[in-house]
């Protein structure tokens, strides 16, 4: 029997620009993670056209269209269970003891892959505007069963002079 594996994309800290380049990295996802600091329902909308979107609301989002979203979020893809919040410092979970399998956050705009007890914490970075001297990023997950296969994908930024 064939395994069945899950593209998750990974998207954070868009403030509102949802560049090009985060389109494209983010095609071929089957489902989409935003994990928070937005920037705008349109972003959710764009995203949305490539992959269903689970996001949560980052301590930038306000607003009426911010309202909806909650501060985390839960998703089982296969077997695997995935934690979502925006700023891990606000972790309010043990993810192990929990069951989760991967926690998925931003607000550090830093991107990086860990493990703590046998958990999985994914930052795919900021996709937006850039801070500092850091790299403008996207991630993925690959699931296949409890198998969790993470990558994180530094973009090529197109400069119009």
């Amino acid at each position: 029997m064939a395994q069945q594996y899950n593209r998750i994309g990974l998207i954070s800290d868009t403030h509102g620009l949802l560049r090009v380049e985060a389109l494209d990295a983010l095609r071929g996802s089957d489902v989409i993670i935003h994990a928070g600091d937005i920037g705008g329902a349109d972003v959710l909308d764009r995203l949305s056209r490539i992959a269903p979107v689970t996001a949560v609301r980052g301590n930038n989002d306000k607003g009426p269209w911010a309202a909806a979203l909650r501060e985390t979020e839960t998703l089982k893809i296969g077997e695997v269970f995935i934690y979502i919040l925006h700023d891990v410092g606000h972790l309010d979970v043990d993810p192990s003891a929990a069951g989760f399998h991967a926690v998925v956050s931003g607000h550090s705009h830093r991107p990086g892959i860990s493990e703590r007890d046998g958990v999985l914490y994914v930052n795919p970075g900021s996709a937006g505007p850039r801070r500092f001297s850091l790299p403008v990023s996207v991630g993925h997950l690959v699931v296949s069963g409890t198998r969790i296969r993470p990558s994180l994908l530094t973009l090529e930024i197109q400069v119009v002079p």
